[in-house]
């Protein structure tokens, strides 16, 4: 939300926010622009109306005082994505979904259309090189790069962000159950997929991964008013610890790796060649991508060790991620952390997910913290029933935080890399500090 303050801001509206928390980096980015309210809170004898229309964010309550005096007065209020769908309607939308990799997806075709520098509009869940906001709106560009989240759109609007999109160009990464806590069965959750897809305008282009049979289905029922366009991996060499694309002429080195990312790429480049850029310049831009902040991100690293951290939470995403560094570093040992933080991840009807998900990690650890638990208001979990949903007899399992990264601290880390997965952070813990100083004597 502060970043889509901060983008309309610059666009030249007049903009003001409310809200009972800010905390960096909003508070500083907001101050900076001018836009920090004076106060924290909520005000509604300031809603008015003067004001041409309310933007209301995902976290707010429905009985927000700011909210109910706006629908007293019968004031217009969009979902933040509606809003993004009203300022981009006349443009070229590409949206990117997905259970996982949207983020990185959107990234790519990010970095490459900025490194040709094009003029586009985007929305990305996360930080990345070369772009100041994680939202930008303006007047005069033609294509609008939007990250989808099938997450709700806002507390009186119940329909996923998505929904609202309507792309001309869309990217589905594949479909593993998540959000249990909206979408209560797996063929619920599948359901928005259909209806993303259904939705998109005739003759649009759908790129979709090859290898999901979910997604082949949805595919093969619009395959007669979309244009479809599969992919799958990228062909690939490892080389020194070095990921090489293979491209038919010179090899093309990456700052990114694994065989995920590999599929992302494919993803990307489809999506930049619809948009009208060549192969040989989705290549030579391509090169400087580094990755989106938190996706396999670099804190610390020597000649014989690095230490990542990683966004993964859901299933899908520990073990490609596990499997990447794996890969990426087989003669290293790998010793894995995840943090089980999300809603989904905590309910104890969901844990049976993660059957497997950890076992190429030469050591796998799994924290979660009990008074996040009763925070979220969820059933309590055990450490015998989240070893025994993991299916795996040598699952190291931490409550506490303190002792597990007290513990890390005693490992000999030459010839070992460490990979921290996370939404949250591990209870307050400073990762990149701590990564400093796991490998400050080596």
């Amino acid at each position: 939300m502060h970043n889509l303050a901060i983008s309309l801001h610059q666009k030249g509206y007049r903009v003001t926010g409310s809200d009972d928390e800010i905390a960096e980096p909003s508070r500083g980015r907001l101050e900076k622009q001018g836009l920090l309210p004076e106060h924290e809170g909520w005000f509604p004898e300031k809603i008015s109306s003067q004001i041409d229309v309310i933007i209301l964010g995902m976290h707010a309550r429905s009985d927000n005082p700011e909210l109910l005096r706006a629908q007293e007065l019968g004031m217009k209020i969009y979902s933040y994505p509606e809003f993004l769908y009203e300022q981009t309607k006349n443009k070229t939308r590409v949206v990117i979904g997905g259970s996982h990799g949207k983020t990185t997806i959107t990234s790519m075709v990010m970095h490459v259309l900025n490194y040709l520098k094009w003029d586009f509009d985007y929305m990305v869940g996360a930080q990345i090189e070369g772009f100041d906001t994680m939202v930008r709106l303006n007047s005069t560009s033609k294509i609008a790069v939007f990250e989808g989240d099938e997450y709700l759109s806002s507390p009186i609007d119940p329909r996923p962000k998505f929904l609202w999109y309507r792309p001309q160009i869309a990217l589905l990464t594949g479909i593993a159950w998540d959000h249990i806590n909206v979408f209560p069965t797996f063929e619920n959750y599948i359901e928005q997929f259909r209806l993303f897809v259904r939705l998109m305008p005739e003759r649009s282009t759908l790129v979709f991964f090859e290898e999901d049979p979910y997604l082949n289905e949805i595919a093969d029922d619009n395959d007669v008013r979309l244009k479809l366009l599969p992919y799958k991996e990228h062909p690939a060499v490892i080389r020194n610890n070095q990921t090489f694309l293979l491209t038919g002429n010179e090899p093309v080195r990456l700052g990114i790796f694994g065989r995920h990312n590999l599929q992302n790429l494919s993803g990307a480049k489809l999506i930049c060649n619809e948009l009208g850029v060549s192969d040989k310049q989705f290549y030579e831009a391509i090169q400087s991508f580094k990755g989106a902040a938190r996706r396999l991100e670099i804190l610390a690293e020597t000649p014989e060790t690095s230490i990542f951290r990683d966004f993964a939470h859901s299933p899908s995403k520990l073990n490609a991620t596990i499997e990447a560094v794996k890969t990426q570093f087989p003669e290293r040992e790998l010793i894995a952390c995840m943090e089980l933080h999300t809603f989904s991840s905590l309910k104890k009807e969901f844990l049976p997910q993660y059957a497997g998900s950890m076992k190429l990690a030469d050591r796998a650890i799994v924290y979660f913290n009990p008074h996040t638990i009763e925070h979220k208001k969820l059933e309590p979990i055990t450490p015998e029933m989240v070893k025994y949903a993991f299916g795996q007899d040598n699952l190291e399992i931490f409550t506490d935080s303190d002792l597990l990264f007290d513990q890390l601290k005693k490992i000999k880390w030459n010839g070992k890399n460490l990979l921290l997965m996370s939404s949250g952070n591990f209870s307050g813990k400073d990762l990149p500090e701590f990564a400093k100083d796991l490998i400050s004597g080596l």
